[in-house]
């Protein structure tokens, strides 16, 4: 019969008749033990096949070395590069991840938090769901002075680290391009407005009509969860107006290059008859012809900035600021979907 018990410091103590202290500094690396010793030591704990309790000598430090993780969804390439990226610094600093989906639901984030919270995470990096309507389930771990780093999609409500992009800029830069091309009447495909990203993008498209002195249009305003279904009804809305948009940004690629493909088969040509931007630089604008012009978002980037500030307040390194909102760089990519002026020809 197997014998299960776990092999222990003391077991290994009394094989090599030494102190269990000794055991236990060797197995931590104390320099007050000799190498030769330490050895011998790690050998034989590894033959007993010793495991040490983590979770214990944890509980008795108030520390589990684990992040969480709350994110909408993993299959966007956009938050699987976020979260790639945060691993990349956390695993390096010796924490590990637990990571969670909310589904784009307020609720399922609300027992992710609890999760969370119920796993003793060090620190916790959020990306809110699309109808999260207030961070009262947050309270836990700003009553217990848990760091909380929220990005992307943020929310101001609450005194608490923000890493974002410029939405504003992105979604300016994308329309006065459409505009530079020659485009007067432009459409916006957007998401949930109760959320930062989208509202900043919005407001970013009207300015820039404003400036140029183009009218908005309400009804060129489309407001969709932004997945596949959402898509195709919003391709239909678009073939629909009279007179058609001749320019739509639209800050999800795959809803472009879904709108992209129906107006194609709708007979309209990309970009002389409808020029196109998208968001996020997903690897769909680089593989659909014509290639769609987009807002570089650096996903990995953004996940390794949140994790080295969360690490660095967790090693007393650099604390975080409650206020404090981090903006990192991203830039309009132009190809062939929005292209109708020709470098040579402005």
């Amino acid at each position: 019969m197997t014998n299960s018990k776990e092999a222990t410091i003391y077991d290994i103590a009394r094989k090599l008749n030494v102190s269990p202290a000794t055991v236990s500094r060797s197995l931590n690396n104390h320099p007050a033990v000799s190498k030769k010793t330490r050895k011998k030591i790690e050998e034989t704990a590894r033959a007993m096949g010793y495991r040490s309790n983590l979770f214990a000598s944890n509980l008795r430090k108030q520390r589990t070395h684990t992040l969480g993780v709350i994110v909408p969804k993993l299959d966007s390439t956009f938050v699987s590069s976020v979260v790639a990226g945060i691993e990349k610094v956390a695993n390096k600093a010796g924490y590990n991840l637990i990571i969670s989906q909310s589904q784009e639901s307020e609720k399922k984030e609300i027992a992710n938090a609890s999760t969370m919270f119920n796993s003793r995470v060090d620190g916790l990096i959020v990306s809110l769901a699309f109808d999260t309507q207030g961070l009262a389930h947050f309270k836990p771990f700003f009553n217990k002075n848990i760091p909380v780093i929220f990005f992307d999609r943020v929310s101001y409500d609450q005194a608490a680290a923000n890493v974002v992009i410029d939405n504003f800029k992105a979604g300016y830069d994308a329309t006065a391009h459409l505009i530079s091309q020659g485009c007067k009447r432009i459409a916006h495909i957007t998401g949930n407005l109760s959320r930062n990203v989208y509202a900043d993008r919005l407001k970013g498209y009207q300015a820039a009509l404003k400036e140029h002195d183009i009218p908005f249009h309400e009804n060129e305003l489309i407001i969709n969860n932004l997945d596949e279904k959402s898509a195709l009804e919003a391709a239909k809305q678009l073939l629909s107006m009279n007179p058609l948009p001749d320019g739509i940004f639209i800050t999800n690629d795959n809803c472009a290059a879904i709108c992209l493909e129906a107006l194609k088969e709708a007979g309209y040509s990309i970009p002389e008859d409808v020029a196109i931007v998208g968001f996020n630089n997903d690897l769909i604008t680089r593989v659909i012809e014509p290639n769609i012009s987009t807002i570089n978002y650096p996903g990995q980037e953004m996940g390794e900035i949140v994790a080295h500030h969360m690490v660095n307040h967790l090693e007393n390194i650099a604390p975080l600021t409650a206020t404090n909102t981090i903006i990192v760089r991203s830039e309009l990519i132009v190809r062939g979907s929005s292209l109708r002026i020709k470098p040579e020809e402005a």
